[in-house]
């Protein structure tokens, strides 16, 4: 028998859940596994345009592993979190050539994928292989924070493992799928994080933040660190076409495997960071005539650190095409500002490209 906790979120699920999201038809492993990866840190209304462009690119778990990596960073462009996708790219090949294009039915195993960890294997097992497998995502955290008034932010170790004792306790042996997705559905549309609608919510009657009227301190927020500050310049190179440079970042780090702006962190080394891809200022006929002209600079803010970028104009009038093939050496392309093509590009520089006027 299901606990009352399970049966009364059931019997809310079965009348005013949500049925119809894109994720929620059709179910296999593959696309259960895609929408959990894709909604880490992420809203539902964010999400779905993303699941369904990347439905209709790649429909199986194959397709998307054969994909080149530019494609899949291109359709998550905007998405955020961009090591989600490259380790989504890896996960599909590790599927493709160790399991045979099979996802593995068991928590352990789905672990020890790029990017699958407790909460997300669980999903995937409770979702796509209706087995009894308990998660705790933001939501579910959320949830049974308030519901069992659990004290201090969910980020540290013994909170996180109080939690996962009280999920693993309330995920009922039957109709485990519901449940999971009755609990995610419960933290997203009632119990949310500011304004709980409590008097909709069918754990109102034993919900201790409730009964105390604590819901807003619950869970205990991430304690706030001011964060710091680092400045760029982003090196807007135009040519004779009035093409834009691009050059792409490595493949671990900050928007690895994006196609960025060239960068430097001062003024005084714009010189020398061209001439470091190929662009040779001093050379004859080639880029001799330029001219600079600096922008407002911006700030795109991160979870650990906010980015002041300045966008540098740098027109090169007399590129010439031996120039080009220079270039072409040091992970480089050029594009139209209005159509980058398949590109996986971080939200700046997407922006940034998006408000360069087209030349006549």
């Amino acid at each position: 028998m299901p606990s009352t906790f399970a049966s009364q979120l059931l019997d809310w699920f079965d009348q005013h859940g949500r049925h119809d999201l894109p994720w929620q038809q059709d179910i296999n492993p593959y696309r259960v596994w895609l929408s959990e990866i894709m909604l880490q840190q992420t809203q539902v209304k964010t999400v779905i345009p993303y699941f369904e462009r990347f439905i209709a690119a790649f429909p199986s778990v194959a397709e998307l592993a054969a994909a080149p990596i530019d494609k899949v960073l291109h359709l998550w462009t905007g998405l955020g979190y961009y090591a989600r996708a490259r380790n989504l790219h890896k996960t599909a090949q590790l599927v493709v050539d160790d399991y045979a294009g099979q996802f593995p039915n068991a928590t352990d195993n789905l672990e020890t994928l790029p990017g699958i960890g407790r909460s997300t294997a669980g999903a995937i097992c409770a979702i796509a292989f209706q087995q009894r497998a308990a998660i705790l995502d933001g939501n579910v955290k959320r949830v049974l924070a308030r519901y069992y008034t659990i004290e201090g932010w969910p980020g540290k170790n013994a909170v996180q493992k109080q939690l996962w004792a009280l999920a693993e306790t309330n995920t009922p042996d039957d109709r485990c799928a519901e449940y999971t997705q009755a609990i995610m559905d419960l933290g997203a549309t009632l119990c949310t994080r500011s304004k709980p609608n409590c008097q909709a919510c069918p754990l109102q009657a034993d919900c201790q933040a409730h009964a105390s009227a604590t819901m807003e301190i619950y869970p205990t927020k991430k304690p706030k660190k001011t964060l710091p500050i680092r400045s760029t310049h982003f090196l807007i190179i135009s040519d004779s076409e009035n093409r834009i440079l691009l050059q792409q970042r490595p493949p671990v780090g900050l928007w690895g495997g994006l196609w960025c702006f060239p960068q430097c962190e001062h003024e005084s080394a714009i010189h020398e960071t061209c001439e470091q891809i190929g662009i040779d200022f001093k050379a004859p006929n080639s880029a001799a005539e330029h001219d600079y002209r600096f922008d407002k600079a911006k700030r795109h803010t991160f979870s650990h650190f906010h980015l002041d970028y300045t966008p540098v104009f740098i027109s090169l009038s007399q590129l010439k095409a031996e120039l080009t093939t220079q270039i072409a050496e040091h992970s480089v392309t050029w594009v139209r500002p209005q159509d980058p093509g398949q590109l996986g590009l971080p939200r700046p520089v997407e922006q940034v490209l998006n408000n360069i006027p087209i030349s006549e």
